[in-house]
């Protein structure tokens, strides 16, 4: 693996790097900024916490690099790359990265999406950005207003493409590349290699188009420690949450539902039961959401409830904790929520509750990643005894996480697979059969 070094990026990028603390890209990093730099249509296939926004931030700011310039005339900052994101938070998330990798040059960087005033975004648009980050549907909204022009864009990235795919944004991703100029390097990534963006790559990328995977597709991320409790019933999984609530120490927990008024009603739930707690979803307004977002990360909230979109783009650093309140109906979100935690090859712990009737959505699941997920089933009764015992006392059968030293346990996981684990990231919580053994009940 290379250093940052010796790719040979401008002065400017290799000064941001190192003011941002790194020394070594992540295998993505390494893999994709050498072809990105001299011009290649990439496609990307790597999980969310790997360093893909970095992959693609950073040769795309070395390439523009000779245009940047300090004059204070918008037609001397036209916009030259495009990069597109599925949800706002995510727009968000790539704009705060680009400010911090074009912070000694005189690169521009902006970022348009829905939600917010869009005559305030026209203001930003008319000083000139040469680097505009963007949801689909507020970039065609500034097209139609003649407020963008794409006449000098040179790199069109699309991040996390099988969501934009999953989420229905093809329509308006025709519209855009058809007025992008044909002359023109693409880039695409994504966290799953389905077929449907096998085919979708094709449409947008140079026959000549390099593929970059760092794993298996559509895998797991090995630095993740995966576990499913199979309880009875709603009343039983929220009884059991609490458990697990209660059990652990992490400073920060994601939480997930299928549903708008699931993650509301779910939050309004652990609140009364006296749990630092809130929640984002599509019905919070823009501003809401950001605030209650920031809330999280530094550490004013302890629990997060969000649904798949909401959660987008949203990064915290070694997120030791994720919980799948509700199994997700697609088997692809469930790659895209537990990458929340063991990011860039820290540590995690993804935690599944599941009923009877989520059988066929968990078969799915293992089929997609190919491995059979350990289960644990958790009757009533020894709800019951967990809840009334003294939690203190059973912390080596219980979830938790030590803050002193940051061990991760939970029922199931033996101390010396963890250590294992630790030493050589090996991938973890997996039966050892082979998945085509797993038969359905």
């Amino acid at each position: 693996m290379k250093s940052f070094f010796n790719f040979g990026l401008a002065p400017e990028v290799i000064k941001s790097i190192e003011n941002l603390g790194y020394s070594d890209p992540t295998p993505i990093q390494d893999k994709a900024i050498s072809k990105i730099m001299i011009g290649k249509d990439v496609l990307g296939i790597a999980q969310t916490g790997t360093g893909k926004t970095g992959a693609f931030l950073i040769p795309i700011i070395h390439r523009l690099q000779p245009m940047a310039n300090n004059s204070t005339s918008p037609a001397r900052h036209p916009i030259r790359s495009i990069i597109l994101a599925p949800t706002r938070e995510l727009a968000d998330q790539i704009y705060e990265n680009a400010k911090s990798f074009t912070s000694f040059s005189f690169l521009r960087v902006g970022v348009v999406f829905g939600g917010v005033n869009i005559d305030q975004q026209k203001e930003l648009l008319n000083k000139g950005v040469e680097i505009l980050i963007a949801t689909p549907g507020r970039l065609l909204d500034h097209l139609k207003q003649k407020n963008i022009r794409f006449d000098f864009v040179s790199i069109f990235t699309l991040d996390e493409a099988d969501r934009m795919l999953d989420m229905g944004f093809l329509p308006d991703l025709q519209q855009i590349i058809g007025k992008l100029p044909k002359k023109r390097q693409s880039l695409l990534f994504s966290a799953t290699f389905s077929d449907e963006i096998k085919k979708f790559s094709k449409k947008i990328l140079d026959t000549n188009s390099e593929l970059v995977q760092v794993s298996s597709s559509n895998s797991t991320a090995v630095t993740v420690d995966q576990i499913i409790y199979e309880l009875m019933n709603y009343e039983h999984k929220k009884r059991y949450l609490h458990i697990l609530i209660n059990n652990n120490k992490a400073s920060q927990i994601l939480i997930f539902t299928n549903t708008k008024n699931e993650a509301s009603s779910l939050s309004n739930h652990l609140q009364k039961n006296k749990f630092l707690t809130d929640s984002i979803h599509g019905n919070k307004t823009q501003s809401d959401r950001l605030k209650v977002l920031d809330s999280f990360k530094l550490g004013d909230i302890r629990i997060l409830v969000a649904t798949d979109v909401a959660a987008r783009g949203l990064d915290i650093p070694e997120l030791p904790v994720v919980i799948n309140f509700d199994i997700p109906f697609v088997a692809e979100d469930y790659i895209h929520r537990i990458g929340r935690t063991g990011r860039a090859g820290s540590s995690g712990i993804a935690i599944s509750l599941m009923t009877s009737d989520d059988e066929d959505r968990i078969l799915e699941i293992e089929n997609l990643t190919q491995c059979s997920l350990k289960r644990e089933r958790v009757g009533i009764e020894k709800t019951k005894l967990l809840s009334e015992s003294n939690l203190k006392k059973n912390n080596d059968k219980n979830f938790s996480l030590s803050q002193k030293h940051k061990s991760l346990s939970v029922p199931g996981i033996s101390r010396n697979l963890k250590s294992r684990v630790r030493q050589q990231k090996l991938p973890v919580l997996l039966t050892s059969h082979p998945i085509k053994n797993h038969q359905k009940k």
